[in-house]
C-alpha cells in the first residue's frame, strides 16, 4: 500500500519458487448488480457462484470464469468494511491477487518464519489450505492470497489441470465445472499492477513477490504457470494496484463479438475495455492467433 514500509526480504534462507497458478482476480465495485450485468453481457459468460458466506464480511459477491480461472466480483453491503475503504480511496478496481501452489500450509510457515508477510485469515478444509496476507509492504497495492488443492483421486493434478476443483467456486464441481467448460474460448492471460507513487521498482517488485510467495520470475515479470504479471512505475496521483487485465480469446468470431459488445455498451476505447475501474485488453489465441503478451 502507499506509504507501507517495504517487507525485509531474507534472501537464501528458504524454499525457492514453486509452480504457482493465477487462479482468480478480485475486484470491488460500488454497485455489484451493473458490474455483473456488464461483466457477462460484454464477456459473453455467465455467473458461476456466488458465495453467501462473505456476508460474514459485509460483502456480497459473485464469479464468472474465464475458462477454468476465475474474475470475483465484490461490493460491500455495510459501512465500515475494508472493501467500503478502498472504494472511497480509489473508486471501483482491484482488491486481491489469489494465487495457487502446491503447498500453501508449507509456503506460510516459511513467510512467517523469516517474517516476509502476515496471515490474516485462512482456512483448511479437506483438500484445501487458504491464506490470505495483510497487502502491507506488499508491492502492487493488492491483498495476496496463496491457496492450495492437495492432489487427490478427483483431483490428481491442480495445478495443470486447467478445469480442477477451486474452492472459492463452492463445495461441488460437477455444479460449476460445466458453466467453466462453456468458457473454455477464455483464458486469464495476465495483469498489470502499478507501484505506489514514487516507485520505480519494477523488478525489485517482482523480485519480492518471487521471494514471499514462490512465483518464478523473468526479470520484472512473474511467471505463473498461466498467466504473467508485471508492474508499471508507480506515479504521483494514480493510485497503487491493478492497471489491467488481459484475457485472452480463442477464435476470432469470438473475439469480434466481445468487442462489439463493449461497444454498443459504450465501454470499448482505444484498444482497451473499461470496466470495474480496470482495463481490459483482449487477445486472440489459439488457431490463427498469437498468446497474448503484457
Amino acid at each position: 500500500m502507499s506509504g507501507a514500509k517495504n517487507v525485509v526480504l531474507k534472501s537464501g534462507t528458504g524454499p525457492g519458487p514453486a509452480p504457482t497458478r493465477l487462479r482468480q482476480i478480485a475486484l470491488v465495485a460500488r454497485d455489484l448488480e451493473s458490474a455483473k450485468d456488464l461483466l457477462t453481457n460484454v464477456l459473453g459468460t455467465e455467473v458461476i457462484f456466488e458465495d453467501p458466506a462473505v456476508g460474514q464480511w459485509g460483502l456480497k459477491n459473485f464469479l464468472v470464469s474465464l475458462g477454468g480461472d476465475i474474475v470475483e466480483v465484490v461490493a460491500p453491503t455495510k459501512p465500515g468494511t475494508t472493501t467500503g475503504r478502498l472504494l472511497d480511496k480509489r473508486g471501483d478496481g482491484g482488491y486481491m491477487i489469489i494465487m495457487q501452489t502446491e503447498d500453501a500450509k508449507a509456503r506460510r510457515e516459511y513467510i512467517e518464519a523469516q517474517g516476509l508477510g502476515r496471515s490474516i485469515w485462512g482456512y483448511e478444509h479437506h483438500d484445501c489450505v487458504c491464506v490470505q496476507y495483510h497487502p502491507k509492504g506488499i508491492k502492487g497495492g493488492m491483498m495476496p492470497e496463496l491457496d492450495s488443492h492437495t492432489p487427490s483421486p478427483n483431483n490428481l493434478t491442480p495445478l495443470k489441470s486447467r478445469f480442477s476443483p477451486w474452492h472459492a467456486c463452492g463445495s461441488d464441481h460437477k455444479v460449476y465445472y460445466p458453466r467453466m467448460k462453456r468458457s473454455k474460448h477464455l483464458s486469464l492471460e495476465g495483469c498489470i499492477l502499478r507501484l505506489a507513487p514514487g516507485d520505480v521498482g519494477h523488478e525489485a517488485a517482482a523480485r519480492q513477490w518471487e521471494e514471499v510467495f514462490g512465483v518464478a520470475r523473468s526479470r520484472d515479470l512473474l511467471a505463473f504457470t498461466n498467466a504473467r504479471l508485471g508492474f508499471i512505475p508507480g506515479r504521483e496521483g494514480e493510485p497503487e494496484g491493478l492497471v489491467s487485465i488481459t484475457v485472452g480469446v480463442n477464435g476470432r468470431e469470438k473475439l469480434d463479438a466481445i468487442l462489439e459488445r463493449a461497444r454498443k455498451r459504450g465501454v470499448y476505447d482505444d484498444g482497451w475495455i473499461n470496466m470495474c475501474g480496470v482495463k481490459w485488453h483482449f487477445v486472440l489465441t489459439g488457431h490463427g492467433g498469437t498468446k497474448g503478451k503484457l
